[in-house]
């Protein structure tokens, strides 16, 4: 009769165990993954801005669910520019409407654009603006809890 409750324990326990391989690697990981918040911040080169498209792509491939906001400022703002191509010629509006497809927000800081004396017209769609692009990560920092990479 022992033996008997024994197997009924073990079998119990072996498929409550086998219900959360999802949970232990085992089974779809995407089905799996909690949403990330995360600010990727571009200020500087080009090169900076195709590691953080590139580093996007990653990202969502891994975790379709995440969150992820753009922000950009100083001359992190270029590749959001009408025409502007990286080092091969290859057009930025691509991966960036391919991404924005996939929920990535792309912010550009209000104050660079005044300072630079750029118009909002120059930007591709897909860009949308923020006063400042510092308060902004400071923001979704603080008040929204995304993680800050910089790439």
């Amino acid at each position: 009769m022992r033996t008997l409750k024994a197997l009924a324990v073990a079998g119990v326990v072996g498929a409550a165990m086998l219900s959360g391989c999802g949970t232990l690697g085992f089974g779809d990981k995407k089905a799996t993954v909690a949403e990330d918040k995360v600010i990727y911040h571009v200020n500087d080169t080009d090169a900076q801005a195709n590691d953080a498209l590139r580093n996007i792509g990653n990202h969502l491939e891994v975790n379709p669910k995440a969150k992820i906001v753009v922000v950009s400022h100083a001359k992190g703002v270029r590749f959001l520019m009408k025409e502007s191509r990286d080092k091969n010629g290859n057009p930025y509006n691509v991966p960036v409407e391919r991404l924005k497809e996939r929920g990535v927000q792309f912010d550009v800081c209000e104050i660079t654009l005044k300072n630079s004396k750029m118009q909002k017209s120059q930007f591709i769609p897909e860009a949308t603006f923020v006063p400042s692009g510092v308060a902004e990560i400071t923001r979704l920092q603080q008040r929204e809890g995304y993680a800050y990479l910089r790439p």
